[in-house]
């Protein structure tokens, strides 16, 4: 498989998982603003999943751009993030649906945890495969946003049990550390 069937596979899954949380946001029946009101929490959860799958795509977009090739190992690696994204949906309407109560905040961290590991194992199953003078691994470094994202995960975890929005605010911090343009890949590109 090359490169670019991987990289419009993945497209094509976040988009239907962006589709699919959409789907989930349920019209009101009534006209007025105030019929929105009981869904806020709903608006809120879904504002933050799309804003981590955005963050995802992204990262993954850069990812490959500097990947030459690509190798089994490696769709099985994408295939294990694609399965961890896949679950935003549920722990997104789960967390919504019951207004940030402690289980689904602490599952959706968990699950926000486990991408960020299948992301890391994906980028590091790449450099083994181009080596470690590679554009890539240049650009990665030694990947400090990724580390720190996941110990918030592992701290936001417990919290969620003990104050969910709390919990939450960690979640947003580490989408707001991401949203700041990761330019390491760029940086290395020849020309720029």
């Amino acid at each position: 498989m090359t490169k670019a069937r991987l990289e419009a596979f993945s497209d094509g899954v976040v988009a239907i998982i962006i589709t699919i949380m959409v789907l989930e946001l349920k019209v009101p029946h009534e006209t007025s603003l105030s019929a929105l009101r009981p869904l806020i929490p709903v608006l809120l959860s879904y504002l933050l999943s799309f804003v981590f799958l955005g963050i995802y795509w992204s990262n993954h977009h850069h990812l490959f751009h500097v990947v030459q090739h690509v190798s089994g190992g490696i769709l099985w690696a994408n295939l294990h993030l694609l399965f961890w994204l896949s679950l935003i949906p549920f722990v997104t309407a789960w967390m919504g649906e019951n207004h940030f109560a402690p289980w689904p905040v602490a599952l959706y961290g968990v699950i926000l945890l486990l991408a960020a590991i299948a992301y890391f194992i994906l980028a590091h199953s790449l450099i083994k495969l181009h080596g470690t003078k590679s554009t890539l691994a240049t650009a990665l470094g030694a990947d400090f946003k990724g580390k720190v994202s996941m110990v918030i995960y592992v701290f936001a975890i417990p919290l969620a049990f003990v104050h969910p929005l709390l919990a939450c605010a960690l979640y947003v911090s580490v989408a707001l550390m991401w949203l700041v343009p990761d330019r390491r890949i760029e940086k290395t590109l020849p020309g720029k």
